[in-house]
């Protein structure tokens, strides 16, 4: 949505990490072992990858980070891949929703075993129940998608991310967003900070 919408390379270590894991690639199982056990990525690890893939060329025509950095361990890395760079960072948006809220759209995702696409019980259903509409594969629930490890991974996850928003709050680049909602009316709440911090490149909607 972003590269569409915005005009803006997104990336995304979840989604580079579910690819590594569908290939069975040495990453993918790597990764699998963490989050299998509701466990955060190391962060050595999840800044190593991200920064492969910070190319000057993708940096060049401005980019959104999507579920990085997650801790300040990870924030402290990028601002050492991007002082390398000569490109800082303009802002770090927080989308703030309920627990129950959150538990209820992650364990509604299904993913492709084939190729790794995701859709989602409610929101995002396969023309056919049970396949994928690409490759006709077989949908599953992740194990990290399942209620209980999904609660032990908000709780880990919210732990990181207290020390990770006061880092960005004292460089005044935090921003809080409902996250809340149907995706339209959270993208609409996005895009209305884009706009008025002068960041937004999509047309007039």
């Amino acid at each position: 949505m972003c590269e569409q919408r915005l005009g803006l390379a997104h990336l995304s270590p979840g989604v580079i990490f579910r690819q590594e894991m569908a290939r069975g690639s040495a990453l993918g199982r790597r990764v699998q072992r963490y989050v299998s056990q509701g466990l955060l990525v190391p962060d050595a690890l999840v800044v190593q990858v991200m920064a492969a893939r910070l190319t000057p060329a993708r940096l060049a025509g401005g980019f959104a980070l999507d579920g990085f950095p997650r801790t300040q361990g990870q924030a402290k890395g990028l601002d050492r891949v991007l002082a390398r760079r000569c490109q800082p960072l303009d802002a770090a948006v927080y989308l703030a929703a309920p627990q129950s809220l959150l538990v209820r759209r992650l364990s509604g995702r299904r993913v492709c075993q084939r190729c790794g696409a995701n859709y989602h019980l409610r929101t995002m259903r396969p023309k056919r129940a049970g396949r994928c509409d690409r490759c006709r594969g077989a949908l599953v629930t992740r194990k990290d998608d399942e209620p209980g490890t999904i609660r032990k991974r908000l709780s880990v996850d919210r732990a990181a991310a207290a020390p990770l928003l006061r880092y960005y709050r004292r460089r005044r680049l935090l921003h809080l967003v409902n996250g809340a909602g149907s995706v339209k009316t959270v993208f609409g709440r996005l895009t209305k900070l884009l706009r008025r911090r002068g960041w937004w490149r999509g047309g007039d909607d």
